[in-house]
This record gives C-alpha cells, sequence and structure tokens, in this order.
C-alpha cells in the first residue's frame, strides 16, 4: 500500500503552490496531499481564478512522483486526475444522473453542458524525466449559488439536490488517481481508450474557431502528447495545443452564446 501524507488546512493561499514549496516533498511518503476549506488565491488554467464557497466544495492538490513516465507521457497524468474525478462524480451522482458526465479536453470535468470541476497540472522536470508532478482539482459539490464570471458552473448539489460527504469524496478521488497511476505501462492504453470515449462532444460535429476563424469539425483524437486532433467537414486533420482553438456554449447566466476556450 502507497503511504500518504495529508496536509490539511481550514484556509490556505493555493493547494498547488503549498506543495510545490516543498520541493519534492518528503521522502519517506509516495503521495502527498493538501486539502482546505477554503483557497485565498485558488487558481485555474493559464492563470484564471476559481470560486468556491468556504466549506461547500473539494479544493485540493496531490503530489505525487511519476518516475516511470517519460516527459513526452505527461499527459497520462492529466488522463489520470480528470479520470479519477470522473469516476467518482459518476459514482457519486448515481445512474440517474451519470450519463452526463464528461472530460473536457483536457482535464475539465463536465455534466452536460455545465463544469463541475477545474484540475490544474503543474509538472517539474528534469531532462527526459518528470521529478514531480502536483495536480489540483477544485470541484463543486455542495455550493448553489454562483456569483463569479465564470460561464457554466455546476455542482452536484445542484445537480441532483442533495448533499454530499466532501470528506468521502476526496478518498475516493485520491484512491482512484493512485490507482491510475500505479498500473504498469502495458495498462496505459486501457486509461487512454477510456479518457477517449469520456470525451465532451466526442460525437458529431460541432463549431470551432482558430486564429483563421470559424469552422466544424469533429474530435478525431488526442495525441499522445495531449494535442487535440480535429477533423473538419472537409476532411481536413488539425492539431491543436491547449488553449489554441476555441468552442461556442451558452452560459448558464443567460448571456448569448459565446467563445471559450477548449
Amino acid at each position: 500500500m502507497k503511504k500518504i501524507k495529508w496536509h490539511k488546512s481550514e484556509s490556505i493561499g493555493s493547494t498547488n503552490t503549498y506543495l510545490r514549496e516543498l520541493k519534492g516533498g518528503d521522502p519517506a511518503y509516495d503521495y502527498e496531499v493538501a486539502v482546505a476549506s477554503f483557497q485565498t488565491a485558488g487558481r485555474g488554467q493559464k492563470g484564471n481564478t476559481w470560486e468556491s464557497e468556504a466549506g461547500k466544495n473539494l479544493l485540493f492538490s496531490i503530489l505525487a512522483h511519476p518516475s516511470g513516465l517519460k516527459v513526452q507521457e505527461q499527459f497520462y497524468i492529466s488522463e489520470a486526475i480528470a479520470l479519477a474525478v470522473s469516476d467518482s462524480v459518476i459514482a457519486a451522482i448515481g445512474p440517474e444522473f451519470a450519463s452526463g458526465v464528461s472530460v473536457k479536453w483536457s482535464n475539465d470535468v463536465y455534466w452536460n453542458d455545465f463544469k463541475m470541476a477545474g484540475i490544474l497540472i503543474e509538472n517539474t522536470l528534469q531532462g527526459d524525466r518528470i521529478l514531480d508532478t502536483v495536480a489540483g482539482v477544485g470541484l463543486d459539490v455542495n455550493q448553489e449559488v454562483f456569483v463569479s464570471d465564470a460561464p457554466n458552473p455546476i455542482s452536484l448539489k445542484n445537480i441532483t439536490g442533495r448533499d454530499f460527504d466532501i470528506e468521502a469524496l476526496l478518498n475516493d478521488i485520491v484512491e482512484r488517481f493512485i490507482s491510475y497511476m500505479e498500473l504498469p505501462a502495458d495498462k496505459r492504453p486501457e486509461v487512454d481508450r477510456l479518457y477517449r470515449s469520456r470525451l465532451y462532444r466526442r460525437e458529431g460535429y460541432h463549431k470551432f474557431r482558430d486564429e483563421n476563424g470559424i469552422f466544424e469539425a469533429r474530435i478525431e483524437g488526442i495525441r499522445p502528447d495531449g494535442c487535440l486532433m480535429l477533423q473538419t467537414l472537409t476532411g481536413e486533420h488539425r492539431v491543436y495545443e491547449f488553449k489554441q482553438v476555441q468552442f461556442i456554449q451558452k452560459s448558464t447566466k443567460g448571456d448569448r452564446p459565446q467563445w471559450y476556450h477548449f
């Protein structure tokens, strides 16, 4: 059994920052988890902030040492944490609502067209090795009202009408993440397939926008390095890194549809 060191706090700046400042953490432990009831400087991808009512949601980060992964395989970490969160959510909300759960590339967790979880991964690299990774998660659990400019937030309580045990969700997600991270290399293709099968808007053609304009395409797949592969209506194959392509989505705030980075 892998050894886990827990760091729990009522309030913290950022759980990701806290773990990164440990400079690799305690060598006596395989994983370390920082969890807080409230973050004063919670962060999302590309400097975005994360709204969370104190004590209502799940805010945590996991420090891992994925020595079995090469730098070019680091997207597996994104798959592992996104699947761990979505697996746990599916189990928690039950079959009545589970079909709406998906993973928006690269690792946001959605329910239908609403975002329930954001994930921020920060890797420390040395040559062709991944020394450490910190995977931070913000999961909306029991919050009912959102007041920020976020276009489409939703919580598990919004979906089901009931409260959830935040501590139980935390333990379940951490356990699932470790299980994915500890799989032997020959099992990773199965994880890749599961991730792709759970992708948001994985079926049909949808409107996208890049630096050259608007086009319609379908998700063709994800490259091993994590790049998104699209195929247009005319059969053209296009490849994008994170934040290079946008999709159109209606806001829950009643605003007209807007473009957001995929």
